[in-house]
């Protein structure tokens, strides 16, 4: 698997700030993990990517600052539209949703761009939204959707005809949305597929690990159902969930209301004893609402190398039995690996130097996820003075 990092944690939105983070972020976090080269999963806000896929010339500005800090390009996250570091986002990332015209638009200008640097003989993945949050969804709606998908699956199979580059699109199962789980993308998806539908050979999964953990699924059933749906996994996003065992106890309590914040939508599950599962929105509403009577899972992307405050724990678990089953699949291995922990700026406590922590949850993603071979850890200073050199 190609291990990256998801460049959705910086804020920046035109090509200047693209270039400025690769220097002061992208590059010093490869050089203090000790990695000869590493992946970024670019996230493009719209109108960059629509400016990328017409000009040329800013596409050599981009290869060279990448090449400079050894980066490769395989991979763009084109879930958030824009405006992903705004005050408030909560339910604006799930627009434009797919019933909008846009949403095809820019996820084929992620893919004009992909292909253009994808190394020889790679193939491009971008994430995608499922579909849309749940509600308002009508009948008509959702065959806007499928419609949409089905153009961009058209689409890319035309992109690979012209560049020779293979890019798919990976639709990523969030809780709370049209498409909640696996099970809900597979359901979806088996039934569109066909010569007048959208292309499997383009259209596949996005497996969120912190999603399917506060799912409280099963990862090896939910890879499984993937497979044995002909779908692929097209990319794995490394992330970990909060994990509350006893969420009435009032240190638990304590220690997960430090997470609520104003910026993202942080859906809560409660397993109950019966199996079911109960669900709130975002924690203010679990913390108010829900029963407590079994474990919680929060969707708060907390760094993978990271111990959460006890007696909160985090979902690591989840992920690397995720990415055995993912392994042990057809084209597991050819999955891309992207770390997305992009609420570095709202942790509870803050973070002092984002390039050491973004380094040290690389190192951690590559030593124990890959067992990639890596050199000696850099410090933050000489990183840093790599970009000036």
């Amino acid at each position: 698997m190609e291990l990256s990092y998801c460049t959705n944690v910086h804020p920046a939105e035109d090509l200047a700030g693209v270039l400025e983070q690769l220097d002061a972020f992208a590059g010093p976090a490869r050089r203090s993990a000790g990695l000869h080269e590493l992946g970024v999963g670019l996230w493009l806000p719209a109108d960059l990517a629509r400016q990328l896929a017409e000009s040329a010339e800013d596409r050599v500005h981009l290869r060279q600052r990448l090449e400079a800090n050894g980066l490769v390009l395989r991979t763009i996250n084109a879930f958030p539209y824009a405006a992903f570091h705004a005050d408030v986002v909560k339910l604006d990332v799930y627009l434009p949703d797919w019933t909008d015209p846009r949403r095809a638009a820019y996820t084929l200008d992620c893919a004009v761009v992909l292909a253009a640097f994808l190394p020889e003989g790679a193939a491009g993945s971008i994430s995608t939204l499922p579909l849309g949050w749940r509600e308002p969804w009508t009948e008509d709606a959702d065959r806007q959707a499928f419609a949409a998908l089905t153009r961009v699956s058209d689409g890319l199979r035309d992109l690979r005809r012209e560049t020779g580059r293979t890019v798919r699109i990976a639709i990523e199962p969030e809780p709370g949305c049209v498409l909640d789980s696996v099970a809900d993308v597979v359901e979806w998806l088996v039934p569109r597929i066909g010569t007048d539908g959208i292309d499997p050979e383009f259209v596949g999964v996005c497996l969120d690990t912190c999603h399917l953990a506060v799912s409280f699924a099963d990862p090896a059933a939910a890879v499984r159902q993937i497979a044995d749906a002909g779908l692929r996994v097209v990319k794995v996003q490394a992330s970990a969930a909060l994990h509350v065992a006893n969420p009435a106890d009032a240190e638990s309590r304590d220690a997960v209301s430090d997470f609520v914040e104003q910026r993202y939508l942080h859906q809560t599950r409660e397993l109950s004893a019966d199996g079911s599962v109960l669900a709130a929105d975002d924690l203010p509403e679990a913390l108010s609402e829900l029963p407590a009577r079994g474990p919680w899972r929060v969707h708060f992307h907390v760094p993978l190398h990271l111990a959460p405050r006890a007696p909160l724990t985090a979902t690591t678990d989840v992920l690397t039995a995720a990415l055995d089953a993912v392994r042990g699949i057809p084209h597991g291995d050819e999955a891309h690996l992207d770390v997305e922990t992009y609420t570095w700026s709202v942790l509870p406590d803050g973070v002092d130097d984002l390039v050491a922590g973004i380094a040290g949850e690389v190192r951690w993603a590559a030593t124990e996820l890959l067992a990639l071979p890596v050199g000696p850890a850099e410090t933050t200073a000489a990183a840093l003075a790599g970009v000036r050199s």
